[in-house]
């Protein structure tokens, strides 16, 4: 799975947005996100190469969901076609990619995001910000997926839905993709 780099421009103008929304320094950011202070520096500067879990930690830190982090702004019709999406980020051990397709307005407080899993180490996940429930409806393939204690397993068309403010997992049990419905209430 090719991943274009993530869109470190947006990512970079939405860090320093955030940050100064909650007013905070650079520092005390890096260290709530358990990162360390350079590197979070970098990511302010537009370089760098933050994975999944580095911006879910600065999300979380934050209070934000991920998408705020990596969403550019919208535009009235929008298009992605199969393939494409300017948001794709990629775990750091797992095969697992996400692309943002689309976020929810500050009303709706929902995002949609299509997920590429390829067997091989699960990818966990931290807590997401209080309140978030995933939705997951999976398209081929077969997923372990769920509270770190109680995974499921689903196929093809399938539906799960778990809190998604505690520690999870997503384990490919052979090639998938599903679509997510991050749902932050």
């Amino acid at each position: 799975m090719e991943q274009p780099a993530p869109p470190l421009a947006v990512i970079a103008a939405a860090l320093r947005r955030e940050r100064d929304r909650a007013g905070i320094s650079l520092a005390e950011l890096a260290r709530r996100a358990g990162l360390a202070k350079s590197t979070l520096s970098q990511l302010e500067a537009g370089s760098g190469n933050p994975s999944i879990e580095t911006l879910w930690a600065l999300g979380v830190a934050l209070g934000v969901p991920f998408s705020r982090l990596v969403e550019p702004e919208p535009t009235r019709v929008r298009v992605i076609r199969a393939g494409e999406g300017t948001t794709r980020l990629r775990a750091d051990r797992a095969d697992f990619v996400a692309t943002l397709l689309a976020t929810g307005s500050p009303h709706t407080r929902r995002d949609l995001y299509l997920m590429e899993l390829e067997p091989g180490e699960a990818r966990e996940a931290e807590a997401h910000i209080p309140g978030t429930v995933e939705h997951i409806v999976v398209g081929a393939g077969r997923i372990r997926t769920g509270p770190v204690e109680e995974p499921i397993e689903v196929g093809p068309g399938d539906y799960v839905s778990f809190p998604g403010d505690v520690p999870h997992r997503y384990e490919a049990l052979e090639p998938s993709w599903a679509m997510l419905v991050m749902e932050h209430r």
